[in-house]
C-alpha cells in the first residue's frame, strides 16, 4: 500500500488532505480549538492550488508579472461548527471551488472524520493589487475555473 501524498489528492473535483490532530491543536478540555480549524483550512486551500498544478512560486511570478503587488486575502467567511474533533483524530480536510468570479474565489471546505462533518465553511478569497480588488490574472482564473463544479 502506497502512502497518501503530503499535500492529499484530488478526488471527484474535491481536494481530500488529512491531518492528525496533535496535543497542541488542542483547549484546556482536549478538544481541537475553533482557530486551529481556519489553520487546516488554510492548508487545504494551499494544497489544493499545488496539486490542481499552480506551483505556486511559479504561479505568483506569472501573477506579479501581470499584477505587481498582488495578494489573495479572504475576504470574507461563513462557517459553522456542528462537532468537535478531539486529539489524535484523523480529519478530511475537503475543499472545492463554488464560483469564480472577475476578482474573487468562492470555496467550499468542510473537515470531516470519516463520514461524520465536524466544520463547514464557505470561503471567499479576493484578488487585490495596490489595497484594491483587482480582476484575477487569467492564467490563474482557467486554471481555477477548470474545477468548479
Amino acid at each position: 500500500m502506497t502512502a497518501p501524498h503530503i499535500d492529499g489528492e484530488i478526488r471527484n473535483g474535491r481536494h481530500h488532505m488529512q491531518v492528525r490532530v496533535y496535543y497542541e491543536d488542542t483547549d484546556f478540555s482536549g478538544i481541537v480549538y475553533h482557530a486551529n480549524y481556519l489553520r487546516f483550512m488554510e492548508r487545504g486551500r494551499t494544497n489544493h492550488l499545488r496539486l490542481m498544478g499552480a506551483e505556486q512560486h511559479t504561479l505568483f511570478a506569472e501573477a506579479e508579472a501581470e499584477s505587481p503587488g498582488f495578494a489573495f486575502v479572504v475576504r470574507s467567511m461563513h462557517i459553522d461548527f456542528l462537532k468537535p474533533a478531539r486529539m489524535d483524530d484523523i480529519l478530511d480536510v475537503v475543499t472545492w471551488p463554488v464560483a469564480v468570479k472577475g476578482a474573487s474565489i468562492t470555496l467550499a471546505q468542510e473537515v470531516r472524520r470519516g463520514e461524520e462533518v465536524l466544520v463547514k465553511a464557505e470561503v471567499r478569497v479576493a484578488f487585490i493589487c495596490g489595497g484594491r480588488a483587482q480582476p484575477i490574472p487569467k492564467s490563474l482564473r482557467l486554471l481555477l475555473k477548470a474545477d468548479v463544479i
